[in-house]
């Protein structure tokens, strides 16, 4: 398998979990920061993966611009997506990165291979949650498992 971990993170955290999600998938992985890929990096790859940190019930904005960046290049390519995010409920009122990151995948012609997976930071600077790394990994692992 071909893949392509695309990531954007604030304080760490969620480069830490891009990484781990990144060594679970076997073959050929790229695990890269939004702001170095374009829309030509999509088109050998088998899987995409975009994770952002939650800002405000959204994905930072320099996933927000690759997401707008890569129009139509995901039509029929299996993409996955994952966030960081406090577990405090009221945070859940705004939504989150994950699952608006998804939206935007498929209205572009992307087929979700997973459901949206979010991992938890301790508060705004994390860190993670204890075993959230490996939890990222499993997660990851499910991902080449369920090919379609």
């Amino acid at each position: 398998m071909k893949a392509l971990v695309v990531y954007d993170s604030m304080y760490g955290n969620t480069e830490t979990i891009a990484k781990a999600i990144g060594g679970a998938i076997p073959g050929e992985v790229g695990v890269r920061r939004a702001g170095d890929v374009s829309a030509s990096d999509l088109q050998s790859i088998d899987l995409l993966v975009v994770g952002s940190p939650t800002q405000g019930g959204r994905p930072t904005k320099p996933i927000q611009d690759f997401v707008n960046s890569i129009g139509g290049t995901v039509r029929g390519l299996r993409v996955a997506v994952f966030d960081t995010r406090l577990s405090a409920k009221w945070v859940g009122v705004f939504g989150h990165a994950a699952e608006r990151i998804a939206d935007a995948l498929q209205k572009r012609g992307g087929i979700l291979a997973a459901p949206a997976a979010a991992f938890v930071v301790g508060g705004k600077e994390g860190p993670l949650k204890e075993g959230e790394a490996a939890r990222a990994a499993e997660w990851a692992r499910g991902l080449s498992a369920n090919k379609k």
